[in-house]
């Protein structure tokens, strides 16, 4: 089971995650912070990283005096897991109940209800 992060230290999970790169320099994520308009110290850094160590989400490797990040947990398998959390806390589990409000509440562009309605007609075609 994937573990809560917080906010801040999903936008490093982002960050990681949107490198074209194997492994992320940690310059690499202050810059994407400062870029992303979360411009963040250094040493918050330093901490928000260790946690997402010890979560399991990071895996750092020291290079002379520069430590290289690897993401441990893909941003789909996080996402997976965040929204079947999201569904057992406010929907009871119920994917037919979340996707009722989004069309009831009026939370779907016609664009996005046409598309949803494609991806289950494709879902139904698989055997």
């Amino acid at each position: 089971m994937v573990q809560q992060i917080s906010d801040a230290e999903l936008e490093i999970m982002k960050i990681v995650w949107g490198n074209p790169e194997d492994v992320t320099l940690f310059s690499y994520i202050m810059d994407g912070l400062a870029a992303r308009g979360k411009p963040c110290q250094k040493n918050t850094l330093i901490v928000l990283l260790s946690r997402l160590m010890s979560k399991g989400y990071l895996s750092a490797r020291k290079i002379g005096r520069r430590n290289e990040y690897t993401a441990l947990v893909s941003e789909t398998a996080y996402q997976t897991a965040q929204t079947k959390s999201f569904l057992d806390k406010i929907y009871e589990g119920s994917v037919k109940g979340l996707v009722s409000n989004l069309i009831s509440g009026d939370l779907l562009t016609e664009e996005e209800h046409e598309e949803l309605r494609k991806l289950l007609e494709q879902g139904e075609e698989k055997p």
